[in-house]
């Protein structure tokens, strides 16, 4: 019986990792972001999905692209709105989530980053790691929308140096 148990203990220590890395279900559904292309399991920590009230939905991989989804589906009703939260990666409401706007590290699609924490606690720790302050879901959006323009601009000039950098590559 000992080593029975044993070996239940010892396979399920082996199979728990496989499972935590999983992507989630919205991942698995829609593994890339509907707006850029980016692969939303890599951007797990900021990604987000809109649930529309005929049943729809839109999954982006940050608040960005959220943003470009809502002021481009103007005559569809979103009713749910869930971030992922940046620690467990987890989705939850945007508004029982803590925002933090700004700080030192980069953030997706954009240059004034917004990350989205399940406790106020995660988001005190991270501010003390990497600035930034605390704000509502309305600031984050808005600070979204503000900063669309040049974020735009930045991605776009990203992507045309990557671009170069291709053609270089295959002339060579």
């Amino acid at each position: 019986m000992p080593r029975f148990m044993l070996l239940i203990i010892g396979l399920s220590l082996l199979i728990a990792p496989l499972a935590l890395a999983a992507p989630a279900t919205d991942v698995m559904q829609a593994p890339v972001c509907r707006h850029c292309g980016m692969d939303r399991d890599k951007y797990s920590h900021s990604r987000m999905l809109v649930t529309y009230e005929d049943g729809s939905q839109a999954a982006t991989c940050s608040l960005h692209c959220t943003a470009v989804e809502l002021a481009g589906t103007i005559d569809k009703t979103p009713v749910l709105l869930q971030v992922a939260d940046y620690d467990s990666r987890e989705l939850l409401d945007v508004d029982k989530a803590v925002w933090v706007l700004g700080g030192s590290k980069n953030g997706v699609m954009t240059s004034q980053a917004k990350w989205a924490f399940a406790k106020k606690e995660a988001a005190e720790r991270f501010i003390q790691a990497q600035g930034g302050s605390i704000g509502s879901f309305d600031e984050a959006i808005k600070a979204a929308y503000s900063d669309m323009y040049q974020d735009t601009k930045a991605i776009r000039e990203r992507r045309k140096m990557k671009m170069l950098q291709q053609q270089k590559g295959t002339m060579q």
